[in-house]
């Protein structure tokens, strides 16, 4: 086995960012996503165990393996040219969180303006359009809207633990001064992860604060 194939998938994907261009996933020359890690990547979405104060949430698939290297990739590693695959996946997880013919509206939940700075952008807003911009490919009516903001500062949710997580949130979040009211379609929450859950319940809270009740979540993956 090669070298790569050796190296745990999320090593291989951030090596491959430096060598050249790459699979994604497992950091094998050529593709942004090589066959056998589609294949991989097919969107399977399950149910999110159950979360003190968050929404109905189902997943693309796990924190683990290619669905995890991939999301790092696109997440820290600039890869945004996987915004549109990753969102053909979301969309997936979205019609298992609100199945029908209801037409959805997409919310992603802001990232804290540190982390936009850093990044050079936030990243679950092109996750939301992508995902939006399949469902309406598929034939369901879908719109993305930013709703969100952040009203006061946050620390980096890494290392902190369940109640840490909510109390670093609580009252965090607030929807946007100007937003539509009146808004067509089922609002449904969109993240890159879930993890404690801590802020799906958050952003939901604001949401119902600005009198919009969130139908259900969906990620990319879901972190046991």
């Amino acid at each position: 086995m090669p070298f790569f194939g050796r190296l745990p998938a999320f090593l291989r994907a951030l090596g491959g960012l430096v060598l050249g261009e790459c699979c994604r996933a497992c950091g094998r020359p050529g593709a942004l996503v090589c066959p056998e890690c589609a294949d991989a990547l097919a969107a399977r979405p399950h149910r999110c165990a159950p979360r003190p104060g968050c929404p109905p949430a189902w997943a693309a698939g796990p924190y683990t393996g290619a669905d995890r290297a991939l999301l790092l990739a696109y997440k820290h590693g600039g890869a945004r040219a996987l915004a549109a695959r990753s969102g053909v996946r979301l969309a997936a997880a979205v019609a298992a969180a609100a199945p029908g013919p209801r037409p959805l509206l997409l919310v992603p939940v802001p990232a804290r303006p540190q982390s936009v700075r850093r990044r050079g952008g936030d990243r679950t807003v092109p996750l939301a359009r992508s995902a939006a911009r399949e469902l309406r490919r598929r034939g369901r009516a879908a719109v993305h809207r930013p709703l969100l903001r952040h009203r006061r500062r946050v620390a980096d949710q890494v290392g902190l633990g369940r109640g840490e997580r909510r109390g670093n949130l609580a009252g965090a979040l607030e929807v946007r001064r100007g937003a539509p009211h009146g808004l067509a379609g089922d609002p449904v929450l969109i993240d890159d992860v879930v993890t404690t859950g801590a802020t799906l319940a958050e952003a939901a809270r604001a949401l119902r604060a600005g009198g919009v009740r969130v139908r259900a979540a969906a990620v990319l993956a879901e972190r046991r």
